[in-house]
């Protein structure tokens, strides 16, 4: 049963005496076989299961998530993850065979996914569940040991994490370590396969300068300000609709949220109607009373959300209870692009419009700044998506809702540039973890490889020259892929 570390009197030696115990069951293969990694998926989602009401009861006091939304956003696609992992991994773990080159034949060459070794998981607080153990879904898939740090900012969350892990995972491959900043610190002194780490881009480049002391390979699952670009082809009251889900599913609080929207002022005067609308429909007349509407994690997460609304005037919402953590669904209509609020991730329930004067300068301002993690388009128009397409860099691209992709495990999650680094769900999370190992087996006998030894005589010239012009020497065939 996975080991549980809370309250940490020396966190740098308890740190080390747990990376140290699961790299010896590491060295000594216990993670590898297929049968070892079938059993802790089986359990995980067994502990999902049977103990989902657990963690929707900690979702709830963190973070005010209703259970519904916990089994929507959380619960429900770790399930599907873990069935979608389960049913392709027999598939996955079998070596890949690749052609070899006549000129090397006879040989035999493959791709082996072998487990990288024993991977640290960080976590954050906005979907602590989904966020912590998706990520160990393709470390155990792919046979390694695996560390989780929870964040302490969901410290309910952080908990039932801790105590139902050591229930249903083995305790020699898999540990929770809880702690602050200090265990965290420790944690990233040692000395681990691969780094996987969700959340700021500050803290991720602490994280990146960690590994980079131990040449540690990385994935940096980040943010941004992701947008939405919308025009007249669509139907402004549905697209409404789904762009306030989106917004402000767990209050905001999601790194694939539309942070920002891009319209003309003439659609943006038109969608704004239908955006009050949308909340109304959505969380009520009053959504501080509603159930399913979440609350900010922190008092100093509040204060930074609340305080981007100083000097704008909503056209929606603007009402803030700092006694409940409470910001009420906010649209800001004409932001200007040099507002404090368009300056940084907003991470909350205000969703600020950005007039254009229409798609080239659309364009141009999300290619100015940092390559978002995800960017949504409505439009039914096939050039203006043709554009997007072809001219801007994302880490997800969406035709007509945001956030859904994230509900499909056969895509990367993952983002590009600033939103981040690698990327992961389905057959990508079991590659992250693995390593690819290139196998090459050619008999002693017969020698073909005697054309190429030394000395190199005026034949052997004349057969490396003739391999070389018909691209045989490196196995390159005549008709092949043009540039």
């Amino acid at each position: 049963m996975a080991t549980t570390t809370r309250t940490i009197q020396d966190p740098e030696t308890v740190v080390a005496d747990t990376v140290a115990r699961l790299r010896q069951t590491f060295d000594r293969g216990a993670t590898k076989p297929l049968a070892w990694r079938l059993r802790q998926l089986r359990a995980l989602k067994q502990l999902l299961l049977e103990r989902g009401d657990e963690l929707e009861r900690a979702l709830a006091t963190d973070l005010g998530k209703s259970g519904t939304e916990a089994q929507i956003t959380e619960i429900g696609l770790l399930i599907s993850e873990l069935d979608h992992t389960l049913k392709h991994l027999k598939r996955w773990v079998r070596p890949r065979r690749v052609a070899v080159p006549l000129t090397l034949a006879p040989a035999s060459a493959s791709v082996v996914a072998e487990p990288v070794g024993v991977v640290l998981v960080i976590g954050p607080w906005n979907y602590p569940v989904q966020l912590c153990l998706g990520p160990m879904i393709g470390a155990l898939a792919a046979g390694n040991a695996v560390v989780l740090k929870p964040s302490e900012l969901a410290p309910a969350t952080s908990a039932a994490l801790a105590r139902l892990l050591p229930e249903y995972l083995d305790d020699r491959a898999v540990a929770v370590v809880e702690g602050d900043a200090e265990v965290a610190a420790a944690l990233l002194a040692e000395r681990f396969d691969h780094l996987f780490y969700t959340g700021g881009a500050p803290v991720g480049r602490v994280v990146a300068r960690a590994a980079a002391e131990h040449l540690t390979p990385i994935t940096l699952e980040l943010g941004g300000k992701s947008p939405v670009y919308i025009d007249d082809t669509v139907d402004l009251a549905d697209a409404a609709r789904r762009i306030m889900w989106g917004k402000l599913m767990n209050a905001g609080q999601t790194c694939v949220a539309p942070d920002y929207l891009l319209a003309t002022k003439s659609v943006a005067d038109r969608l704004v109607p239908y955006l009050r609308d949308a909340v109304a429909n959505l969380y009520g007349a009053d959504p501080a009373g509603n159930a399913d509407y979440g609350r900010i994690i922190s008092d100093r997460h509040f204060g930074r959300v609340s305080g981007l609304l100083d000097g704008l005037e909503p056209v929606i919402g603007g009402a803030v209870d700092a006694s409940q953590r409470y910001i009420a669904p906010t649209v800001v209509n004409g932001v200007e692009a040099s507002a404090p609020i368009m300056q940084e991730e907003i991470f909350g329930p205000i969703l600020p419009i950005l007039h254009v004067s229409g798609l080239e300068q659309a364009i141009a301002h999300i290619r100015a700044g940092e390559k978002p993690l995800a960017l949504y388009v409505f439009s039914d128009d096939a050039a203006t998506r043709r554009r997007f397409s072809r001219d801007t860099s994302s880490g997800a691209l969406a035709f007509g809702t945001p956030a859904a992709h994230l509900m499909v495990p056969g895509l990367p999650f993952g983002g590009v540039g600033g939103s981040g680094m690698g990327a992961y769900h389905g057959r990508h999370s079991f590659d992250t973890f693995s390593h690819a190992k290139a196998v090459f087996s050619k008999p002693l006998t017969p020698d073909t490889l005697s054309l190429v030894y030394p000395p190199f005589t005026e034949a052997r010239d004349r057969i490396a020259r003739l391999l070389s012009r018909t691209g045989r020497a490196s196995g390159e065939r005549r008709g092949g892929p043009s540039r």
